[in-house]
């Protein structure tokens, strides 16, 4: 009899929940102000929060297994922000149902005598698999494993200037990014990276970059992995990396919020992921849903096949 186990992991990200709370004296800096000043302008009728609510409630009717949110759950990184977001996410999920990575608009500038985003630690923490990874003391990158696909949540996310976006994951992140991969092979798991910032060199403007993109690079190319997954561009995008056992499929997605666009790829969606491993060969396919026009319902926007061909794990040596 053949063996065959399919995981679901749906994919949502950059919703920028409204309306902005708490904006103040005591929290005003000029980036606050500025990004509230855009915010005000334009971004409240472009991310709305019904169109969120919408998205999350067609994303739970699928039924995932596991839920990935891959940053910018805010606007400009206030204390009330980043509670309210806390308490979408426990509508969202459980924090072993969903797992987060922050965002630049989450991690927007230096907090001081506040917890910032460890509001949602038990969403960006190990599972007791991946407690057996020892990351330092920034608590980046995570592990957790749901079936035979195990998910890498790895922090881009820092303090920038005014007019800056752009993001780093560091030496020690890369380094443990490494060792993970090569430990993830070895145990037979679909390796599943996430990470706010488009991960490769010239996927976005130097102002909104990642800084350490070819070193990145260069650790998918040396130690591997079977998908990635970003968002931060507000747009639909596929590419592949290059890795030791072949393509790598790196996936953007749209923010979860975009009511009203003139390019219909900029519209709110998410993505499903399904993982289906059929004896020792693993195929990866997308269901992407959301919005097809300006205001229009959920609907199912695309259905294929993502791995280039088909992706042997450790668990076939």
């Amino acid at each position: 009899m053949v063996r065959e186990n399919t995981v679901t992991i749906a994919h949502i990200s950059d919703v920028h929940l409204s309306p902005i709370a708490g904006f103040g004296p005591r929290h005003w800096n000029v980036k606050r102000a500025l990004g509230y000043i855009n915010w005000h302008r334009s971004r409240k009728r472009v991310c709305r929060a019904d169109v969120v609510a919408d998205i999350v409630a067609d994303m739970k009717a699928q039924t995932p297994d596991h839920i990935a949110v891959t940053g910018d759950l805010v606007n400009v990184g206030l204390p009330q922000e980043l509670a309210a977001a806390r308490l979408w996410l426990e509508n969202l999920g459980s924090p072993d149902a969903v797992s987060v990575i922050p965002g630049n608009h989450d991690i927007y500038v230096p907090m001081r005598r506040d917890e910032g985003v460890q509001r949602w630690a038990d969403y960006m923490s190990p599972d007791s698999y991946g407690a057996a990874f020892s990351v330092g003391d920034s608590g980046f990158p995570y592990v957790r494993r749901i079936g035979h696909v195990a998910l890498v949540g790895v922090n881009s996310a820092i303090p920038t200037p005014v007019f800056v976006a752009a993001g780093r994951v560091g030496q020690k992140q890369r380094s443990a990014l490494g060792r993970i991969l090569d430990k993830l092979r070895a145990d037979g798991l679909v390796r599943v990276v996430l990470i706010h910032h488009p991960p490769l060199p010239g996927q976005a403007s130097p102002r909104r970059a990642l800084v350490d993109a070819h070193e990145f690079r260069e650790v998918l190319e040396q130690h591997g992995a079977e998908l990635v997954l970003h968002g931060h561009n507000h747009r639909n995008m596929r590419t592949y990396a290059d890795g030791k056992r072949g393509k790598i499929p790196v996936i953007g997605i749209a923010s979860g919020s975009y009511a009203i666009a003139k390019d219909v790829g900029v519209l709110a969606r998410y993505n499903l992921l399904r993982f289906t491993r059929r004896e020792d060969v693993d195929r990866i396919d997308l269901v992407g849903r959301g919005l097809k026009k300006n205001n229009g319902p959920i609907v199912e926007l695309e259905r294929t096949e993502l791995s280039p061909h088909q992706i042997e794990t450790g668990a076939s040596k």
